[in-house]
């Protein structure tokens, strides 16, 4: 995935090109907005959740759905990851195992199969339907909240409060997926991830629950002070430049790719030299690492992170609800 541009972000000049684009924008959101009316979605046997967003990358879905997953797990019952694949080969329907590699099945199936099982499926109801034959009694939709094959029983907006929905247009003109009042309209909560005010301010047209999240690294990997050489791509690389300031490192170098990158030898070459020459850590993200090559994997430190919510008990009956549906 290319580089979302400057003008996505409310906080950089806009210029002309959201005005021009607009058109297309308009077609963009009328093509989904139709699609979605005259679809019938299929509907499963088990229960679905759709883990989704509004706009185009990263807003914390991952670890969102893999939070989801325990909570699910730990009340008992038997949660299935449903995923795309975004950046695999493979259609699927196939069953995730550790035999695959990022081209196979994508980056963020291989990390959520260290937490639950998990199906890619280009077909969101061909991989429901493979689903069902399994021992699940729940099935977790990571991403295709605009999707309209397959019948979701609880639809959960992840919004990143830092970012919120950017300028707030849609596709090429901005990040949104579609017209945020659509959106809102079809979902059953927000997760809001994060303590920034531009998320805040952009779910005030929201009426449903709303359940507070911040993402906290895993403690210990990072020194306070430790020299780190850091890298990330992902839909917003500063947020792990962030992290790595709130843990009071000391970022010797930062490089940005673009979301789910697939890392040579080459592009790390130069991170590794600079690293070494610094006397530094050589740090990225979890799904980061997944795509780095195996001969580089052990210079390589990866930072785990993790949902903390602010009410567990609220997101857990909210998920309760749809095994009475």
């Amino acid at each position: 995935m290319a580089k979302a541009p400057e003008f996505w972000s409310a906080s950089a000049p806009q210029g002309p090109m959201p005005t021009l684009l607009s058109p297309l924008s308009a077609l963009y959101a009328g093509i989904g907005s139709l699609r979605r009316k005259i679809k019938k979605p299929y509907k499963s046997r088990l229960p679905v959740i759709c883990i989704g967003n509004l706009v185009a990358g990263g807003a914390g879905k991952t670890p969102t759905a893999i939070a989801i997953a325990k909570i699910l797990q730990a009340g008992g019952d038997r949660p299935h990851i449903l995923s795309r694949g975004y950046g695999g080969s493979l259609w699927g329907p196939v069953r995730v195992t550790s035999d695959h590699k990022p081209k196979d099945v994508g980056d963020e199936p291989l990390l959520l199969a260290r937490h639950a099982p998990v199906t890619v499926a280009r077909n969101r109801v061909a991989g429901a339907k493979a689903i069902e034959n399994t021992n699940a009694n729940v099935i977790i939709m990571d991403d295709g909240f605009q999707n309209p094959g397959l019948h979701k029983d609880l639809s959960i907006l992840v919004v990143d409060a830092g970012a919120g929905f950017g300028n707030g247009r849609v596709i090429p003109a901005g990040p949104l997926r579609e017209p945020v009042d659509e959106g809102f309209r079809r979902a059953d909560a927000i997760v809001l991830i994060g303590t920034g005010l531009k998320g805040q301010q952009d779910i005030q047209g929201f009426t449903g629950p709303v359940v507070k999240a911040i993402l906290s690294p895993d403690q210990g990997i990072i020194g306070w002070r430790q020299k780190v050489v850091a890298f990330a791509g992902i839909g917003r690389p500063e947020k792990f430049r962030e992290t790595l300031q709130e843990l009071r490192a000391d970022i010797q170098g930062f490089h940005a790719f673009p979301d789910h990158h697939p890392y040579t030898e080459g592009d790390l070459a130069l991170l590794l030299e600079t690293a070494h020459s610094a006397g530094a850590l050589l740090v990225t993200t979890e799904k980061d690492l997944v795509r780095v090559p195996e001969a580089i994997k052990p210079a390589v430190t990866a930072l785990p992170v993790h949902l903390d919510w602010s009410d567990e008990e609220k997101i857990g009956k909210l998920l309760t609800t749809v095994f009475a549906k």
